[in-house]
């Protein structure tokens, strides 16, 4: 999934990410931007370095007058910037030989050093720090040798050397040059590390987001066409012997495939319309007489024992489906038509215990597995636990404990990088036409209890 950008007016954000362009370029922006905006900044340099070179030599009267010759080096040494992204390197020199020939010319200081110091900052920034060094050095130090000892052969004609004074100052203006590059390179490797650990954050909560997406549609599904599954069967083998049973098996298929289309729709619209209020409530543990209700038309005596306690409503959520969940691993993988759900709080917590008697049926139900697993996950997420296992007397056993503040926010170190989220299963095989008639008695297909 591609991060959307969205650009933020303001220093702060300017200071941690850096400017647009740079972000841009370091995507990978394409070379048609990538040369106007090349263009846009070498060609008022170079109208900056003639204009200054002109007033540079009449400030200068003892240096040689600016000829054709000196005004073709000033535009070599600035066109070569045209191409400072893409050959940093020969740039840096080449800039850096234009200015030393420049000045063993005897033309006037002036801002032919401004090329030379944006050739070395584009070198510094690109990683070719020692040969931007080198060629600062190799400036300075033919500067140094020209105004301490070629003077006397070079033009202009009678001219003077240099003092140490004067050097050292050119020295200061390399230095602060070189530094100053380095210091932006660092800041924006630094920024190139903050923008990819913001994408990175971002694909991690996109994965979250995709997993409780997923949790939702297999708990809302897996539990409901459990019941539609069980009451088709039901309808089809007494179609013909008992219409009246046969109708109550449709209306309690009209009713759950109702109901799974409306939360169904709840969890789509919060995908078309992200930060969106919910159109309907999330379902808690105030609906379990509803669920109650749903296991009973599959066949399943659900005794619950306790009352809900307030919860939060991640908390409230996580429970529902914890219990609607195990309910519908009775339906599908016991022999047992009993069940018993308690909830029992205190000391800050709330704890679910989903009983049935067994036995444990062997046959094929189509389940994915992924039943216990996302009941981990909800509890996990909100700083609680889940054990489920056979018991001894051969029924099965889940306990979940969740604490009853606020839930606690999963780290987001803990979320799989992958982006590979398998899709919901609605874990419902269709019954065979030759299959047997269920009735309250019946025993359902299952498989191994510890996978459901």
């Amino acid at each position: 999934m591609d991060e959307q950008r969205v650009w933020v007016r303001g220093p702060a954000h300017w200071w941690r990410y850096g400017p647009p362009w740079w972000q841009r370029a370091d995507d990978g922006a394409d070379e048609p931007s990538r040369g106007r905006l090349l263009w846009r900044t070498t060609v008022p340099l170079t109208v900056l370095v003639l204009v200054g070179s002109n007033f540079a030599a009449h400030q200068q009267p003892h240096r040689e007058p600016l000829d054709v010759y000196a005004r073709l080096l000033l535009l070599a040494a600035c066109a070569l910037l045209l191409w400072r992204h893409r050959h940093p390197v020969p740039v840096v020199f080449g800039t850096a030989g234009l200015a030393l020939t420049y000045l063993a010319a005897g033309y006037p200081y002036g801002p032919v050093f401004a090329a030379v110091a944006v050739a070395c900052f584009s070198a510094v920034v690109a990683g070719r720090r020692r040969a931007a060094w080198a060629a600062v050095g190799m400036l300075w130090g033919g500067h140094l040798l020209i105004s301490l000892w070629l003077y006397r052969w070079l033009p202009p004609p009678g001219g003077t050397g240099a003092n140490p004074g004067q050097e050292v100052i050119i020295a200061t203006w390399v230095l602060i040059i070189v530094s100053v590059a380095e210091l932006v390179r660092l800041r924006r490797e630094q920024w190139a590390r903050e923008r990819a650990d913001r994408a990175q954050a971002a694909r991690r909560r996109a994965d979250a987001e995709r997993l409780r997406i997923a949790r939702e549609l297999h708990d809302v599904l897996a539990h409901s066409i459990s019941v539609i599954n069980v009451q088709a069967a039901m309808g089809l083998a007494l179609l013909d012997s008992d219409p009246e049973q046969a109708r109550s098996a449709l209306t309690t298929i009209k009713a759950a495939s109702k109901e799974a289309l409306g939360e169904v729709r709840q969890v789509l619209d919060t995908l078309r319309a992200p930060g969106d209020a919910p159109r309907a409530p999330a379902p808690g543990l105030g609906r379990l007489p509803e669920l109650v209700e749903q296991a009973a038309s599959a066949g399943l005596t659900v005794a619950v024992e306790g009352e809900p306690p307030r919860l939060p409503p991640g908390a409230d959520l996580a429970a529902f489906r914890i219990v609607q969940e195990a309910l519908t691993n009775v339906v599908r993988h016991s022999g047992s038509r009993h069940a018993r759900v308690r909830l029992d709080h205190g000391g800050g917590e709330l704890r679910l215990r989903i009983d049935d008697d067994g036995p444990a049926t062997g046959a094929d139900a189509g389940g994915s597995g992924n039943g216990l697993a996302g009941m981990r996950e909800r509890a996990a997420a909100l700083g609680g636990t889940i054990e489920a296992g056979p018991r001894a007397d051969g029924g099965f056993r889940v306990v979940a404990v969740l604490p009853l503040t606020d839930a606690v926010p999963p780290s987001t170190d803990a979320v799989p990088p992958s982006a590979d989220v398998a899709p919901p299963s609605a874990d419902v095989m269709p019954p065979s036409a030759d299959a047997a008639p269920p009735s309250t008695d019946s025993v359902l297909p299952m498989t191994d209890r510890e996978d459901r």
